[in-house]
């Protein structure tokens, strides 16, 4: 498409849609013409992979997740479609820019963190690399939240996105299912064998909206599915002309709250039954769609395994097994084994956790009251689950009973997820070996073949092609543009790591982009920040975990140093942080709380002038991240040994040219090996040392006794930290580091045991930097290795070991 053309569709969507021209066209009002336009041009790429698919019987993916964290949809898809130029030029013509249209759209509010960001990285990549696939998800209102800092506390608000999201959303009324909450079971013999009924139940209508999902320069455009929930039921008119507006309305307000927020706090009662009920309504209408496409083009349901495959990402989705049984067995008439047969060869589950509390556990007579179907599906998986199980580990009671399914008045999706699927595979190769070797043992012992590894990946184009243009400049000069479809040519890259005039344009475009964030920092923090000091970035999930603690301990440490002789010389460094903390999640919050009193102490200090900077940038998502990221010197990868299942930031960032300070854990160990320790500051307790010290009695008082700066920083928190006339003080962060608590050892997270070893790789992190070429020659380095950490490798790692799936033209 030429650039008069494209302007030619873009003016034409203003005339139909809104009756304007250029010149009385609002900027909303362009951003949804050129949306629109792209959805023409990926409806058409749509169609035409619909009808290849349905020619080549392909077998198809589908994809579950309870989030997909998007980001902003018209610059990726403008890119994938390789007509950035052409839209570029047609806006300039129109009097605008096509980055002006860009911001005025909102980050789909989808999704969370990593779990979601992958998701959305692997439609990317699927559709790259021309594999067909759906994705499944919910049409959330109002997303997680929008996080908003006031007083240096979290405050949540409704994040409500689709102002601009639905310019990309095609509804498909035509389309919609219905999905069944409580009541009860009725059996009825017939001729035909039995049939099941659920009676008295609550009807929710599943509307479909797709969002399109381009690849990189591909024929190839997949779908993601998202149900929005519509009431059956009519308003009550007898109720409202009575004047009770409330009841009158209670059957769409009861179907619509399904839909509001992702991740409702599920320490209620209530909250559980949401969250229930908002996983089982998306499984529901999935499967429900799947098995109908299927029987659209295959006379029978005997080819189904061969034909499909459904991967659910992490336990949400989990309910994809019984209802998938439900479907079989009570709409279709297939006995058991059959839809068993046919279930347990098509669900694949990707596990993303080693905690064991992490590991969704539902109360059984909430299962019990909600879905009392699914309740009785999952009884009799269990029973023949246990009956299997002693053939394997004969008279061992106590371990069929914790490899339960059901057991303790809790259902164990995870266990639920490996029972029922054909493959359960970790997202690194430690936190793979750690499912096998501790997590999941027993399960592995029963059927190792079901168990991979497929190590995480990123959508890189997006990170380094749209987030980084400096540096994709700089690269396409050097070795061209061939790592876009081919990741692992910039290896190429190493051939400039010893070039003192490319290392020093290499600073060059890492300095922009500094002084591009630090401009963003001073708009939204009103805090200006020295783009020649080192850029320190934690930007991820709030959890104890990933130990945002850890860095702030060592913050403290430096700011007593500098107090204590102001003459020292310091290697200046901005800290900046990134994270929401879940609303409920109280130690996350007063963490954020720390951060931000910190913040205020070492910002307001004279002494710290010229050499600390603490910043948090409210509201962290993808939008913000394409500007963090690229800005990044030090990438702050430091959670507890054993406990990342893998990570994805800490691939961004070193796709960006940060280097990473972390632990040997997660997908960290994988980017050590590529890029060498010479070129990762490494530090920390290790995997086996970790659940050493905390089998055997770890004593953190022992650290806080003996460790001087330990003493110190851990005591400041206790006391008081902030400026002058505002300290704030932290008892029950350093109590948690202390003293057990509630059942709890204490610093479960060892943060205090891992300090001393962060404070050295720091110091040596600071030393090394003011070696600009040495530096540059590591960030470097980082890049080039890099490749192996795309999401098409990971895609193409899936399709290889697991699915199995048609590949299509690209």
């Amino acid at each position: 498409m030429t650039k008069k053309e494209l302007k030619e569709q873009i003016q034409g969507k203003l005339k139909r849609h809104y009756g304007v021209d250029e010149t009385e066209a609002k900027p909303q009002m362009i951003y949804d013409a050129c949306a629109q336009t792209v959805r023409d041009l990926l409806m058409d790429k749509w169609v035409h992979t619909k009808h290849t698919v349905h020619k080549k019987e392909a077998k198809q993916l589908y994809y579950l997740s309870i989030e997909f964290l998007l980001g902003r949809s018209l610059r990726n898809n403008v890119f994938n479609l390789g007509l950035m130029s052409q839209f570029q030029g047609a806006l300039k013509d129109m009097g605008t820019s096509f980055d002006e249209i860009c911001d005025i759209e909102q980050d789909a509010a989808l999704g969370n963190g990593g779990l979601g960001r992958l998701a959305a990285c692997y439609m990317d990549a699927i559709s790259s690399q021309g594999l067909p696939a759906t994705g499944f998800s919910i049409l959330y209102e109002y997303g997680l939240f929008k996080q908003r800092i006031i007083e240096g506390q979290q405050t949540e608000l409704p994040d409500s996105w689709l102002d601009t999201g639905r310019s990309w959303l095609v509804t498909k009324e035509d389309e919609a299912v219905e999905v069944r909450f409580g009541g009860h079971v009725e059996e009825e013999w017939t001729e035909n064998g039995m049939k099941v009924h659920l009676v008295d139940c609550d009807v929710v209508r599943a509307v479909p909206n797709d969002m399109l999902m381009s690849g990189y320069r591909s024929k190839t455009v997949n779908a993601l599915r998202l149900w929005q929930p519509k009431s059956v039921y009519n308003m009550n008119m007898s109720l409202f002309n009575a004047g009770d507006y409330l009841k009158a309305m209670e059957h769409a307000v009861t179907a619509e709250v399904l839909s509001k927020v992702l991740y409702p706090e599920d320490n209620t009662y209530e909250g559980k039954s949401l969250r229930i009920k908002q996983q089982y309504f998306f499984i529901s209408a999935s499967v429900q769609t799947i098995i109908r496409k299927h029987l659209e083009h295959y006379p029978s349901l005997d080819n189904l395994a061969d034909k499909i495959v459904i991967q659910i990402n992490d336990t949400h989705p989990a309910m994809v097994i019984p209802e998938m049984m439900r479907i079989l067995m009570d709409e279709h008439g297939l006995s058991w084994d059959k839809a068993w047969d046919l279930t347990s060869h098509s669900v694949a589950y990707t596990n993303h956790t080693v905690m064991v509390e992490a590991l969704e556990r539902w109360p059984e007579e909430l299962i019990q009251k909600i879905v009392p179907r699914i309740h009785q599906i999952i009884l009799e998986i269990n029973r023949r689950f246990c009956e299997h199980l002693w053939q394997v580990f004969p008279g061992d009671w106590d371990k069929i009973s914790y490899m339960s399914i059901v057991g303790n008045g809790e259902i164990r999706m995870a266990h639920l997820s490996i029972a029922g699927s054909f493959s359960v595979n970790g997202v690194s190769a430690l936190h793979s070996q750690i499912l096998k070797d501790d997590c999941f043992h027993d399960f592995y012992l029963d059927a190792p073949e079901k168990f991979t590894n497929v190590t995480n990946g990123i959508a890189y184009r997006r990170w380094l092609g749209q987030g980084n243009p400096g540096l994709a400049k700089l690269l396409k000069e050097s070795i061209g543009d061939s790592y876009l479809k081919k990741p692992n040519d910039l290896e190429k890259l190493k051939d400039f790591a010893d070039d003192p005039e490319f290392l020093t344009r290499f600073d060059q475009v890492k300095r922009e982009n500094k002084l591009r964030l630090a401009e963003f920092i001073k708009k939204e923090n009103g805090i200006v920040i020295d783009p020649d000091s080192i850029f320190d970035v934690q930007a991820k999930r709030l959890h104890e975990y990933k130990r945002q603690l850890l860095n702030v301990l060592h913050i403290l440490r430096m700011y007593y140093e500098i107090k204590d002789d102001p003459n020292k010389t310091v290697v200046p460094r901005t800290f900046l942080f990134g994270a929401k903390a879940a609303p409920g999640y109280s130690r996350a919050k007063e963490i954020i709380r720390l951060i931000h009193a910190v913040a205020d102490m070492v910002n307001n200090d004279p002494a710290m002038d010229g050499k600390l900077k603490v910043v948090f940038i409210q509201d962290y998502k993808v939008t913000v991240a394409e500007i963090l990221m690229p800005a990044a010197n030090l990438s702050e990868q430091i959670s507890t040994a054993g406990r990342e299942a893998s990570g994805t930031g800490n691939m961004k960032f070193m796709l960006n040219g940060a280097v990473t300070i972390g632990t040997y854990d997660g997908a960290n160990i994988e980017i050590l090996d590529r890029v060498g320790e010479e070129n990762f500051f490494l530090f920390g307790l290790r995997t086996a040392d970790v659940n050493h010290l905390l089998r055997h009695g770890y004593d953190a008082m022992s650290y806080y006794v003996n460790n001087p700066w330990i003493n110190r920083v851990v005591s400041a928190i206790q006391r008081g930290i902030g400026a002058p006339g505002r300290e704030i003080a932290f008892p029950g962060i350093a109590n948690s580091l202390l003293f057990n608590n509630t059942g709890n050892v204490a610093d479960p997270y060892l943060v205090l045991a891992d300090f001393e070893d962060y404070c050295r790789a720091q110091n040596f992190a600071s030393e090394v930097f003011t070696d600009k070429m040495a530096w540059n020659r590591k960030a470097l380095i980082n890049v080039a290795m890099s490749g192996d950490f795309a999401a098409d490798r990971s895609v193409l790692d899936y399709d290889r070991d697991i699915w199995h799936l048609t590949h299509l033209p690209k």
